[in-house]
């Protein structure tokens, strides 16, 4: 029984250790959550922005990619959900219109515990709706967000424009959302050419109830990480069936 003790006391040991040779090497950790809330209407159809910042805050994420998202439009009671959602977790929201619609705008946006430093939105293509990337700059990292083109055509020509616009820096570089292709695509394969993908694509993140495809990923760009590697300590699809018709993903790094 002692012996028994004392290993289990080593273990914990150790793994603290690991943690912190991890921490005190690398100096910066980040918790990143992508998250296609559906305009906050759940499986059920309800709309509940409450339900879906519960989710987010569970994971105490330090940024969030969130995709599908209105701003006053008819269809959310005029309400600006994000700015609504940050309000609820905590969070300073940075949205990005897509489309005119309902009287006022559809895209996506970025949840931060910090303020960007900067910011800029950059449109990409889309022939069922335009499409649109996020990429805000903070003191140690950039982060964008996307959601991406339905069409094959427009998503592998969105690949070679976000390769375009990566700023050049040494801080790391990442990129969330709905890319709404699969692992096997070719879109995908092109996209590996640029990005490390961080989450598990095995790990299936839609439909939400019972998901049959991932499509939502975190990845970071592999020209920023050649002198800065970013080591992932934990990746998970986050098992919510009802919030949204996606599950978010969340990935913790630290570099």
């Amino acid at each position: 029984m002692k012996n028994t003790i004392i290993y289990i006391v080593c273990l914990l040991c150790v793994g603290s250790l690991s943690f912190a040779s991890c921490s005190s090497k690398k100096g910066n950790s980040l918790r990143i959550i992508t998250y296609n809330i559906h305009n906050a209407i759940g499986m059920d159809e309800k709309v509940d922005i409450a339900r879906v910042a519960e989710v987010i805050l569970q994971s105490a994420p330090d940024v969030v990619a969130v995709q599908e998202i209105d701003s006053v439009t008819e269809r959310s009671g005029k309400v600006d959900v994000l700015s609504e959602l940050g309000n609820k977790v905590g969070m300073h929201a940075l949205f990005a219109p897509a489309i005119d619609f309902q009287g006022g705008k559809y895209g996506i946006g970025i949840l931060s515990k910090k303020t960007p430093k900067s910011w800029k939105q950059i449109a990409l293509p889309g022939r069922e709706e335009a499409r649109t990337l996020l990429l805000a700059e903070f003191d140690e990292y950039y982060f964008a967000c996307v959601h991406l083109s339905l069409t094959d055509e427009d998503r592998n020509t969105s690949v070679s424009m976000i390769k375009e616009v990566l700023p050049q820096t040494d801080k790391p570089v990442f990129l969330a959302g709905d890319w709404n292709m699969e692992a096997d695509s070719p879109e995908f394969k092109k996209m590996e050419q640029v990005f490390d993908v961080l989450n598990d694509t095995a790990v299936y993140t839609c439909p939400a109830p019972l998901p049959e495809a991932c499509i939502d990923y975190v990845a970071v760009a592999k020209q920023c990480i050649q002198n800065t590697p970013v080591e992932v300590l934990k990746k998970e699809v986050i098992a919510d069936k009802v919030a949204s018709d996606h599950r978010p993903v969340l990935v913790e790094v630290c570099w």
